[in-house]
């Protein structure tokens, strides 16, 4: 059901704790899965230099939320602009498809520090960064397959 790679991120997962230097922060959550998904961003010349999460989910919210992290760690916020779920479920080796929402958290989570920090620039943070999804946007995002 689950690759070894997201059993990984999940028992070990990477960069988590609030980050008390951060300099963005973006929250997002589903209010119908309760997964609620918290990210910090110290970003220096427009580079992620350091990134933390705290997460409140399950299994593939807390594995997705560590392996984005990792994905965009030391690397320029354009490039962190460009993460997508895709690329994240891909990174862990596949996701259940009713657990697909979970990657796309972990996205929107990062794009919405990337926001708030624009926003604390003096900047238009969705016109940099792009539109967050709504909540119900995310929910639709998951793939239940019927029977």
């Amino acid at each position: 059901m689950y690759t070894d790679k997201v059993m990984d991120h999940f028992r070990n997962p990477r960069n988590v704790g609030a980050l008390e230097d951060a300099n963005a922060i973006g929250e997002v959550g589903n209010a119908k899965c309760g997964d609620i998904m918290k990210m910090y961003l110290k970003i220096e010349d427009d580079i992620i230099k350091d990134i933390s999460f705290e997460t409140f989910g399950c299994g593939s919210a807390i594995a997705t939320s560590s392996m984005a992290t990792e994905m965009v760690k030391d690397h320029p916020i354009s490039e962190a602009i460009k993460l997508s779920n895709d690329a994240v479920v891909e990174a862990l080796g596949g996701l259940p498809a009713n657990k697909i929402h979970c990657s796309v958290l972990a996205e929107q989570a990062i794009k919405a520090a990337l926001v708030d920090y624009y926003n604390r620039q003096g900047q238009d943070g969705e016109a940099m960064v792009g539109k967050l999804m709504t909540e119900e946007e995310i929910e639709a995002t998951n793939h239940i397959e019927e029977d």
